[in-house]
């Protein structure tokens, strides 16, 4: 009896036991699977999927490039899919603005960039219809100019569409790719002035377009405008960014950072983003 006694008084008897759980179950926060207040936890079952990779260092590579796209594809059970099989709600990547490659692009096309952050890369959606495109570029190189700022040249991104859908009514959906490279101001006197600047430029341009066109429309879409960074992104599947834009397996292609992103549900953005 005595050594019973004893490992009672040490261990505690099972209705003690009850009651420390009954404590230790009273300090838990709130269970986070029942619906409470604005919370309802199946709407985290509909969230987008984003990824980040980065070198510490910031030394730039192809590889960080490589491995963002690498989580994109990971990220593809976060992704909604349309009626369509071949067709998401939206997907991208975003990294540093490569210099070494765009300054080899600048000059096979007649023109020369400047170092980095003395000059902008902005990524517009533009029609199909060479005339109307023709139209809204010259919007964008006049209010680039009247900002204060110099229009370096423009790029056609090349574009690989063998991996989406081919329903007439989705493919006639698909926009022209360009981006124009931006040279800062005179009057802009650091990074942090000429993105600000850059900001009123997408603004304005939007007002043009809005003014001009008789209402904009979704033919004409900035996807990026920035001296830092540059984004890649569409109407995809998440496995249908690397395959539809040719730059991002291009090794000079280099960054330090890649976000990423799949969307889960409709977007303001458009299928061949």
């Amino acid at each position: 009896m005595s050594g019973t006694k004893g490992r009672m008084s040490a261990f505690g008897t099972g209705r003690d036991d009850a009651r420390r759980a009954g404590k230790r179950m009273r300090m838990l926060p709130p269970r986070m699977d029942l619906p409470k207040g604005l919370y309802d936890p199946m709407d985290g079952r509909a969230s987008c999927g984003v990824g980040f990779i980065v070198n510490l260092k910031s030394r730039k590579s192809h590889r960080i490039i490589r491995d963002g796209l690498n989580i994109l594809e990971n990220l593809e059970h976060r992704g909604a899919v349309g009626a369509d099989p071949l067709m998401g709600d939206g997907a991208g990547i975003l990294t540093q603005i490569p210099h070494t490659f765009f300054a080899a692009e600048a000059e096979r096309l007649g023109f020369a960039l400047p170092a980095p952050g003395d000059y902008a890369v902005g990524v517009v959606f533009l029609p199909q219809d060479p005339v109307k495109r023709g139209q809204m570029e010259a919007i964008v190189d006049d209010v680039i100019r009247r900002e204060g700022q110099t229009v370096l040249g423009w790029r056609d991104v090349p574009t690989d569409n063998s991996r989406l859908s081919k329903a007439p009514e989705i493919a006639a959906t698909e926009p022209f790719h360009r981006q124009v490279f931006i040279g800062r101001g005179r009057g802009v006197v650091d990074e942090e002035s000429f993105e600000r600047r850059l900001f009123i430029v997408r603004k304005v341009i939007s007002a043009r377009m809005y003014e001009s066109l008789g209402g904009l429309t979704a033919d004409f879409y900035v996807v990026s405008m920035s001296c830092r960074t540059v984004i890649y992104k569409g109407m995809f599947l998440s496995y249908q960014v690397a395959a539809y834009y040719p730059d991002l397996s291009d090794p000079r292609f280099e960054s330090a950072l890649a976000l990423v992103h799949s969307a889960s549900r409709p977007t303001p953005s458009r299928r061949g983003a």
